[in-house]
């Protein structure tokens, strides 16, 4: 009995440490460079869909999401959606009058009027949220969209998911001059846009300690884009 209750202690000590590891899994990966790995393994169990398209409020623009679908191999041919509703098949998005959300791979925006179709990026992206910037856009006549998005495999496990470095990109409203905001291997913690300066205001916290994790060792960077500028770029500022 002894040695049931001694094996009991021991298989559960394993268990705390198994499930600590998994919840202190590196966001980052470093190599012999310091950089992270940036290959990504193609999944063949998934296939690529487009949602049908949306029209945000006030523009001449048409979106049309972009994502993958897992494919169910015992359950014969049914297809599971791989985005937040993942109750609905072949649903890879959603969607307000100002916002997507979704696991999305791209986007395409058709002009009203016509039929060609123009890509956002040729480079592999995870999109979490796209928010247009209504507001601001009435006041300025300059139509922008936000998004929040992986850009890197950061962790190295071979994907891009919610697991690697978030990042902040802005475009247009027809995806041109799809500009990064953020830096590179820093995380963003949150932005928001203060329509009376006309700047969007965003956090990121860089790993300085490169110990693959942020956490309260490491630097918050404080930053603001002034969207009436010709070239949007970031500046640093310090409120602290």
């Amino acid at each position: 009995m002894k040695n049931f209750s001694k094996y009991c202690i021991l298989s559960l000590m394993a268990l705390l440490i198994s499930c600590k590891e998994e919840v202190e899994k590196p966001k980052v990966i470093y190599g012999k460079s310091e950089k992270p790995k940036t290959q990504i393994s193609s999944d063949t169990s998934k296939i690529v869909v487009a949602d049908l398209p949306i029209q945000m409020v006030g523009t001449s623009v048409l979106i049309h999401p972009i994502g993958a679908l897992s494919v169910s191999e015992n359950r014969g041919s049914k297809i599971e959606s791989t985005s937040y509703d993942r109750d609905q098949s072949f649903v890879i998005s959603n969607s307000n009058e100002y916002e997507i959300t979704g696991y999305l791979s791209n986007l395409k925006f058709q002009q009203v009027g016509s039929d060609s179709l123009k890509v956002l990026t040729d480079k592999p992206v995870m999109i979490e949220r796209i928010t247009y910037l209504k507001n601001f856009s009435d006041k300025t006549k300059k139509q922008l969209l936000v998004y929040v998005l992986e850009d890197m495999d950061s962790n190295g496990d071979g994907k891009l998911d919610g697991s690697d470095i978030k990042n902040l990109y802005v475009s247009e409203i027809n995806g041109a001059k799809f500009i990064k905001l953020s830096v590179d291997l820093q995380e963003l913690i949150d932005w928001n846009i203060i329509e009376s300066q006309n700047r969007i205001y965003f956090r990121t916290i860089e790993d300085i300690n490169k110990n693959g994790a942020f956490d309260k060792d490491d630097k918050v960077h404080y930053q603001y884009v002034h969207l009436l500028d010709k070239e949007l770029k970031a500046i640093e500022y310090n409120p602290i």
